[in-house]
């Protein structure tokens, strides 16, 4: 199964919905195709979709797919790779009203760069490769999510150890 998901942010994303529509209506895909479509207008005709999916049901469709598409919100494709599943990522763009400005793709360019666990896709013509050759693609990433958050955590936790000896003033 293939999860595609927009995420919450209140512009639509028909061009990845409609892109990916048209992938499964001309058989390219051939594995059963579930959509979270967001606040978008674009109401898919032959795959399965849902406007948006409880928490935990997204958790488990995210489990359950061999593939997920996620726009570019961290948030989103963050999910992805904690679930041990290396996202492929298609930023909203501003010049299709699909978000106020570029940022999902810097910051997903950013990833990339520095982590190389996701799959970035910049234009839809470069999708259906992406997907086809998915496995191949994927093999050799590592879904390993490097947070700011342990980091922090690790060097707040020092903080209290030597507060609690009396060595900070």
């Amino acid at each position: 199964m293939i999860f595609v998901t927009v995420g919450t942010h209140e512009q639509q994303f028909n061009r990845l919905l409609a892109t990916v529509d048209n992938l499964k209506a001309q058989g390219v895909l051939k594995d059963e195709v579930v959509m979270q479509t967001g606040f978008s207008t674009y109401e898919p005709k032959h795959c399965q979709w849902q406007a948006l999916f409880p928490y935990q049901e997204m958790q488990s469709l995210i489990q359950k797919a061999r593939i997920v598409i996620t726009h570019g919100g961290p948030s989103s494709f963050m999910q992805v790779l904690k679930a041990g599943k290396i996202p492929v990522v298609v930023p909203r763009l501003a010049c299709y009203r699909e978000h106020v400005n570029d940022h999902q793709l810097a910051f997903a360019r950013a990833v990339q760069a520095r982590y190389q666990n996701l799959l970035l896709v910049e234009a839809m013509p470069e999708l259906a490769p992406v997907l086809a050759n998915y496995e191949t693609q994927v093999a050799d990433l590592s879904t390993l999510v490097v947070g700011n958050n342990q980091r922090f955590n690790q060097k707040f936790e020092k903080l209290v150890w030597r507060l609690m000896e009396g060595e900070v003033r």
